[in-house]
C-alpha cells in the first residue's frame, strides 16, 4: 500500500479566533503554523489568506509573503486555494498560483448553494480557463468534490482535455449545501473513482473524526485542520493545527501504514520537484 499523505488545512475563509483562538490569520501566523505542521508530519499545507479584518481574501501580496516565509523554513508541499473570497474575480482567483507556482491549487469542480446563504460560483467557462491555466504553469489541480455532480464535471473536463489524468480528488464532506459527512457517502464517492486516481477526504465539524477514521481504513489520504474543524474532540477546542496532524500521524501508524514525507507526496501525486 502507498504511503498516506497528511494535508493540513490551516485557516480557511470563515473560521475565526472567536471560534478558536488558535486559528492563524496573518501571513506570519500562517507560515509559523505551516512549519509546525510540517514538523508534526504534514506533507502538504492548504492555504487561505485573511485581510486586516479577518475576512477571506485573494490578496496576492499576502499569498506571496506567506509562501516565501514557508519556503524559507521547510520543504512542505504548498496547496493554494483558488476560492478564498466569494467576491473574488476570475483573475484574482488565478494570479497568485500563476506567479508563485505552488505544487497544488484547489479546483472546485462546480457551483453550489453555500451554507444555505449564498452561491459559490464556479462557472463552466471559468473551470475550463482554470484547468488550462493550471496545466500551462505546471500546478496540479486538487479537485475538490462537494457533491457527486462535481465528480462528473471532472470526468467531462478530463475527456475534453481541460484536466489531465491521473486526478487527485479531495472529498469535501459536511458543508451545508453539499454531501453529508457519512461513512456511507464516503464509500459511494470512492466507488466513482478511476483506478489511477489519488484521493483524500475530510469531514467538517462533527463529521471530522468519522471521515478521518474511514478514509484511513479505505486507504485514502487525509486532510485535517482548523479550516474544517475547531474542536479536537467534543467540547474541547483544538490547541493548534499541529495537534490535529499529530493525531493523524498516530492513527495512520496504528493502521499499519506509513506517513508520506513531502518528497514522497510529490512522487505519489506527480508534482513538480521542489525548486523546479
Amino acid at each position: 500500500m502507498s504511503k498516506t499523505i497528511i494535508n493540513a488545512a490551516l485557516t480557511g475563509a470563515f473560521t475565526s479566533k472567536e471560534h478558536n483562538p488558535a486559528v492563524p490569520l496573518t501571513p506570519k501566523e500562517i507560515a509559523e503554523d505551516a512549519y509546525a505542521c510540517w514538523q508534526a508530519g504534514a506533507a502538504v499545507v492548504h492555504l487561505h489568506m485573511r485581510d486586516e479584518n479577518g475576512a477571506g481574501t485573494m490578496d496576492i501580496n499576502r499569498f506571496r509573503e506567506t509562501f516565501h516565509l514557508i519556503r524559507e523554513k521547510c520543504d512542505v508541499a504548498i496547496n493554494l486555494t483558488t476560492s478564498g473570497d466569494l467576491n473574488a474575480t476570475e483573475e484574482t482567483r488565478m494570479a497568485h498560483f500563476v506567479e508563485l507556482k505552488p505544487e497544488l491549487a484547489s479546483y472546485d469542480a462546480g457551483t453550489m448553494n453555500w451554507m444555505h446563504k449564498t452561491l459559490f460560483i464556479n462557472h463552466p467557462e471559468f473551470l475550463e480557463k482554470l484547468g488550462l491555466k493550471m496545466q500551462e504553469v505546471g500546478v496540479k489541480p486538487e479537485m475538490e468534490i462537494f457533491d457527486p455532480g462535481m465528480f462528473y464535471n471532472t470526468v467531462y473536463y478530463m475527456k475534453k482535455g481541460v484536466l489531465k489524468a491521473p486526478g487527485y480528488f479531495q472529498f469535501c464532506m459536511g458543508a451545508a449545501g453539499g454531501i453529508a459527512a457519512t461513512v456511507e457517502n464516503l464509500v459511494y464517492l470512492k466507488s466513482l473513482l478511476p483506478a489511477d486516481a489519488q484521493w483524500s477526504a475530510f469531514g467538517i465539524g462533527a463529521g471530522h473524526l468519522p471521515i478521518l477514521f474511514a478514509t484511513i481504513a479505505l486507504g485514502g489520504h487525509v486532510r485535517v485542520g482548523l479550516e474544517d474543524n475547531v474542536y479536537y474532540k467534543k467540547g474541547q477546542l483544538a490547541k493548534s493545527n499541529a495537534e490535529f496532524v499529530e493525531r493523524a500521524v498516530r492513527l495512520v501508524k496504528e493502521a499499519d501504514r506509513e506517513v508520506a514525507t513531502p518528497a514522497e507526496a510529490r512522487a505519489i501525486l506527480g508534482l513538480r520537484e521542489l525548486g523546479q
